[in-house]
């Protein structure tokens, strides 16, 4: 019997451990991956410590996947896919193709998303099976531990951007510079906006400009953040990664009339935005999920054409849980990446 090893948790909140398991056969429209490396997300902990609904224990996360296609289900071989293709699999982990909004082509907020790790047994792993329709291919240009988390953290940033009002020349701020702001400024920088990076303390100021920032705001250097924005000639899109409302809501004041404020960073607190400060200026608020497959497949192009990498620390699968706890912590600098090499 053929076995691999995954990281799993066996019930919310506990520990990793590394245990064996059966190799498995993909089925119809699926494929088995090797996984190459597989990087560790914040979005991880609501499954590992079951705070959404469905999931089910034990649990062995991960949505930031890079490896290569080692068998072919039934009818994968038909949509262009072979043994030995390198991919990635992302938060976008397939659809269901049959709710409301993919019969309307917007897969990513499917009403049946399937999310690795959630839906089905994710890269934290040597082995995983993925549908077809997650499938993203990897650029020679880059690496699998570089491909990983492009899969979320960056498709994440590189769409929000890109899906925003924003045109090249317009002054566009990243708030926050970790996982997912540190790539956030490399992407906007590279699309053509005047980048302003946005964070705590002056000690980072040398590290956003390092990363294609023209200007940079210390958000505890007494100046509102609004106010030193409006200096600036006002935000036309604020891409807010840092999981801070506070520090969110600092930022509405600090944009153009019409300007957007793109939300991706995480928080259970509510924005203290009030209607007035949207109506007058015709301002607009909105989240922004993900990326599908083929997002994830134009972030890891653009990525390459354009030198962007995020910045990584790789440990081995058998160290998961250090390599958790480290994320856990915010010290690291900026994504722990499972590999398997």
């Amino acid at each position: 019997m053929s076995t691999y090893r995954v990281a799993q948790v066996a019930a919310a909140g506990e520990p990793f451990q590394i245990t064996e398991r059966e190799v498995p056969r993909p089925g119809p429209r699926h494929v088995r991956i090797a996984v190459d490396a597989c990087g560790i997300c914040h979005s991880d902990t609501i499954f590992v410590n079951g705070v959404v609904p469905g999931v089910r224990f034990p649990v062995v996360p991960g949505h930031e996947n890079a490896g290569r296609i080692e068998e072919l289900g039934d009818g994968a071989g038909d949509m262009g896919w072979q043994v030995g293709d390198r991919v990635a699999v992302g938060w976008f982990g397939g659809s269901c193709g049959h709710c409301r909004q993919c019969r309307q082509g917007d897969f990513i907020v499917c009403a049946n998303l399937k999310v690795p790790g959630w839906a089905y047994d994710g890269g934290y792993a040597e082995s995983m099976i993925a549908p077809v329709d997650a499938l993203a291919r990897i650029p020679d240009a880059l690496s699998a531990t570089d491909a990983g988390p492009m899969a979320c953290a960056g498709v994440t940033v590189f769409n929000g951007l890109r899906r925003s009002s924003a045109r090249p020349g317009d002054l566009v701020a990243v708030l926050g510079l970790g996982g997912l702001g540190h790539l956030g400024v490399q992407y906007a920088a590279a699309m053509g906006f005047e980048t302003v990076g946005i964070a705590r303390g002056a000690d980072k100021a040398d590290f956003a400009k390092q990363l294609g920032a023209h200007h940079y705001v210390d958000s505890t250097a007494g100046t509102p953040v609004a106010e030193a924005l409006q200096s600036l000639g006002g935000a036309k899109v604020v891409i807010a990664t840092a999981s801070n409302s506070e520090a969110i809501t600092a930022t509405v004041d600090g944009m153009t009339p019409r300007g957007e404020l793109v939300v991706i960073g995480a928080d259970a607190q509510p924005l203290g935005v009030n209607p007035n400060q949207l109506l007058m200026s015709g301002r607009i608020l909105r989240g922004h999920p993900s990326g599908t497959a083929q997002d994830v497949q134009d972030t890891m192009d653009f990525s390459a054409l354009h030198g962007i990498r995020p910045m990584t620390e790789t440990v081995p699968l058998d160290q998961t849980d250090a390599a958790y706890r480290k994320m856990l912590s915010g010290a690291a600098r900026f994504r722990m990446v499972l590999t398997n090499n």
